[in-house]
């Protein structure tokens, strides 16, 4: 009797035939990471959805509103380089959960204080330290997929493990949609404590030295690439964590990914702030919708968010990292341009569904990029990325965005955001490929 090669997958059938294959360890990993992101998602959909009920409190224009919202993405972009950058200094693979531990014990506190805010002046201090929290989360949790997936399948990986972002946006705004309906928009901030505890536990739990080694000795038996060599998790931090974090950046800063990615990010980001920072504003006013339905129809593009990252980032891991930035780009462009259409309830659901599949798509397929082309220094790399595009273009984009809004209307603010996305495609052309199936 002939028995296979413990070192060959075996054939699978059915739908099993279109996934990768990988070891449950690294499954397991990619699910728990998926619920982190989901905080990240939360986090950037409560205050835009709790805007006009905040504008209303505090009697606030459209312009404060987004100088409001504006505070919480400069506190990103600290927490994005600060904690991004040690993420890499403090060690990799198994380390890096404590890192990110860090990071989300930031935001639990700063959402608990915010919900027993008084004041506009609590109220933004709180939004820049929970910026700093949620900035710092994402470049480290992005690197551990990497980490824990081999190389082959990790546009797949961090595609699907940023399904966390859709899967927030529509779950996660239509319970907030009941909190605020029950209790009042303090009470929603309060949401992301009762997710995000469970999620950093069981997390670190997982992420144990001797469940990497298992994953990375099954990714080479199978004939696969693992992202972290057994060098690589032996080796001890001889320098100190501000040296070791100064040679992760300039590591990250030689490598033109790195700096054609901060470009591209921060226009897709600035164009999505532009539209979700005002979105609740818009479906109240224009298209006649109370605020609790209005917050629940602005999270639609979360029903159809999950199948674009997926697709999209497994798509980039054969056809190329830029053909699908490309594609991304210019269906960006039209579905932004739709938006002007929205004024009833069926019109919206429809804009909003069919943005879904493009709206988070972009990212995963950069970071993609950015991991494959500077693995030393990746969460450096992620924390520049997402500091400098996140932070900036929040900075920048809601301001302007309730600037434009308030002078010109809905019609030139999506306009401007169109061509802002198609602005993307110049950098995107410049980016090295670095897809091994697009390379070969």
């Amino acid at each position: 009797m002939t028995t296979a090669h413990p070192s060959t997958p075996q054939p699978t059938v059915g739908f099993r035939r279109f996934l990768p294959h990988a070891h449950p360890i690294s499954w397991w990993m990619l699910v728990v990471t998926t619920g982190a992101i989901l905080i990240n998602s939360v986090d950037r959909g409560i205050l835009p959805a709790v805007l006009p009920a905040i504008l209303s409190e505090f009697g606030l224009t459209e312009a404060e509103g987004g100088l409001l919202t504006g505070l919480s993405f400069f506190g990103t972009a600290i927490g994005g380089l600060v904690i991004g950058i040690f993420g890499d200094a403090l060690g990799k693979g198994a380390r890096r959960a404590w890192a990110w531990a860090v990071a989300v014990a930031i935001v639990i506190i700063s959402s608990v204080l915010t919900a027993f805010s008084r004041t506009l002046g609590q109220l933004q201090i709180y939004r820049v330290i929970m910026g700093v929290g949620t900035g710092g989360m994402e470049p480290v949790n992005v690197t551990m997929v990497g980490e824990w997936w081999q190389k082959e399948n990790r546009g797949f990986a961090v595609g699907t493990h940023h399904t966390g972002f859709p899967l927030g946006q529509f779950v996660g705004l239509l319970l907030i949609g009941g909190v605020v309906a029950a209790a009042g928009w303090r009470e929603a901030f309060l949401f992301i404590p009762l997710i995000a505890i469970p999620i950093v536990v069981i997390q670190v739990v997982i992420a144990r030295r001797r469940n990497l080694t298992k994953v990375n000795s099954w990714i080479t038996e199978h004939g696969m690439t693992p992202s972290l060599t057994e060098e690589e998790l032996d080796e001890e931090r001889t320098e100190k964590p501000t040296r070791a974090a100064w040679t992760s950046v300039k590591a990250a800063l030689r490598e033109r990914n790195v700096r054609l990615a901060v470009a591209v990010n921060f226009l897709f980001l600035w164009a999505e702030a532009g539209v979700v920072t005002f979105l609740t504003v818009q479906l109240t006013r224009d298209a006649g919708l109370p605020l609790a339905l209005a917050i629940t129809v602005s999270g639609a593009s979360g029903i159809t968010g999950w199948i674009g990252q997926i697709v999209w980032g497994t798509v980039s891991d054969h056809k190329g990292r830029k053909f699908s930035l490309s594609i991304l780009a210019v269906g960006w462009a039209v579905t932004v341009a739709l938006m002007i259409f929205i004024s009833s309830l069926t019109s919206a659901w429809v804009i909003l569904i069919l943005w879904g599949l493009f709206r988070n798509s972009p990212f995963p397929v950069m970071y993609a990029s950015i991991i494959d082309a500077v693995p030393e220094g990746a969460s450096s790399g992620l924390g520049i990325m997402i500091g400098v595009g996140l932070g900036l273009s929040g900075l920048v984009a809601a301001p302007v965005a309730g600037f434009v809004i308030g002078h010109f209307g809905f019609t030139v603010h999506y306009l401007f955001i169109a061509a802002l996305c198609l602005l993307a495609l110049v950098p995107i052309a410049l980016i090295r490929e670095t897809s091994s199936g697009a390379v070969r």
